[in-house]
């Protein structure tokens, strides 16, 4: 279990802070070319070698995708592209077309690839073939059961990236036209404009469809994943805010460790599924790996995708002495709300706001306004970048 990997999205550099802080063991992302999510903010060459420069000296790995489907005209400019990934020395390229492999073998380019679940393997053979053009790591497809992971695992040894939470598609593993038919939005060249989240009207006036998948959650399955041989546990979500972000990672790392230290329960889990059921906007799944997906993992006449007010705010500074935190709101709070705090270092702790205090150090009784900043009474140890959120559940006495 030492080489177990929990694996990050970061859509941009404040991301990839709050991954690394709140548990992720490396991360992945877009550059500003070849990638798949073209409405992320993306990193430019020099962002890419200030968030590897920040990873690395907190000893995370990088992960850089290169994983469109390329046409003729998407090859220009790619081996320069390689090649300063190269000199910034990221970890690893996530890869889905054959060419990039060839071209970074033909330039010798000292790039370790992985496989993109674009590529949707799904069985040992393909495994195979991929291993021996040189590929170090396989993601597998999305749609691979917990027997498809032994047989493959069995069969090569090779290291497995499988997804455990975030939004699923509505083909297989991202190979969707309905993008491209509807708005000409290239969805295997970073386009998609999520044509499957579309509702849809229907014959019968008074009824809409959608093909909707529910977002993939494998909290009660990350045990029977290690034992078949998973090494790296993937969260999707670039896209996704700095809240969600730390959420994911802060809960998956502790459910990781605790398998690892053998102090994982039932009653840990259902904690663990509550709080991640309640950051996320849409309900959530195993999908594939138990069984074939049906009628429960898909929304079929219509759904609710209310974005929650739970994260309240971030902590700027601590002064322990005189026992006040400094935040920065994100959402409405006031005086009397019984609020947690969590961070990487920080135990989940409930407290209840006694007094608010503005920028003028002026007593108020509601903090409405967007990202101000404002000192609460508090003398809990709390660090920069603590998070501040309504009290959702009650914790395991033992967490």
């Amino acid at each position: 279990m030492n080489n177990l990997e929990l694996l990050a999205p970061a859509g941009d550099i404040e991301k990839l802070r709050i991954a690394c802080l709140y548990g992720a063991d490396a991360i992945y992302f877009g550059g500003q070319s070849f990638g798949l999510r073209a409405n992320a903010s993306n990193f430019s060459l020099e962002e890419i070698k200030e968030a590897t420069l920040f990873a690395h000296s907190l000893n995370k790995k990088v992960y850089v995708t290169v994983n469109i489907i390329f046409h003729n005209k998407d090859i220009d400019g790619l081996v320069e592209y390689l090649k300063e990934l190269e000199r910034i020395k990221i970890d690893a390229i996530i890869v889905s077309d054959v060419v990039v492999i060839d071209v970074v073998k033909k330039n010798k380019i000292n790039l370790e690839i992985h496989l993109s679940t674009q590529a949707s393997t799904l069985n040992k053979e393909a495994a195979k073939h991929y291993i021996a053009s040189g590929v170090s790591r396989i993601v597998l497809a999305r749609e691979a059961s917990k027997d498809d992971i032994v047989a493959i695992k069995k069969a090569t040894g090779v290291e497995l990236e499988c997804f455990i939470h975030g939004a699923m598609c509505v083909s297989f593993s991202g190979k969707c036209v309905l993008s491209n038919y509807a708005t000409n939005r290239d969805s295997n060249r970073g386009g998609c404009a999520q044509i499957c989240r579309w509702t849809f009207d229907t014959c019968e006036s008074d009824n809409e469809f959608n093909m909707t998948p529910k977002d993939l959650n494998m909290v009660p399955y990350i045990e029977e994943m290690i034992e078949a041989g998973v090494n790296s546990f993937k969260v999707e979500g670039r896209m996704r805010s700095i809240y969600y972000i730390a959420t994911i990672m802060h809960t998956y790392r502790r459910i990781i460790d605790s398998i690892i230290n053998n102090t994982s329960n039932n009653e840990h889990i259902e904690y663990y599924l509550n709080i991640l059921n309640r950051c996320a906007n849409r309900e959530s799944t195993p999908q594939f790996f138990d069984k074939f997906p049906g009628v429960d993992e898909q929304y079929f006449r219509g759904r609710k995708e209310i974005s929650n007010q739970d994260f309240l705010g971030i902590v700027i500074s601590n002064d322990t002495y005189n026992k006040k935190v400094v935040l920065e709101q994100r959402n409405f709070f006031k005086v009397g709300d019984v609020v947690e705090f969590f961070g990487p270092n920080t135990n989940t702790t409930i407290f209840v706001i006694e007094s608010i205090y503005d920028e003028d150090n002026k007593l108020i009784d509601i903090a409405r306004h967007p990202q101000m900043i404002v000192t609460i009474p508090c003398d809990i140890d709390l660090k920069q970048g603590d998070m501040m959120r309504l009290k959702m559940f009650d914790k395991p006495d033992d967490l």
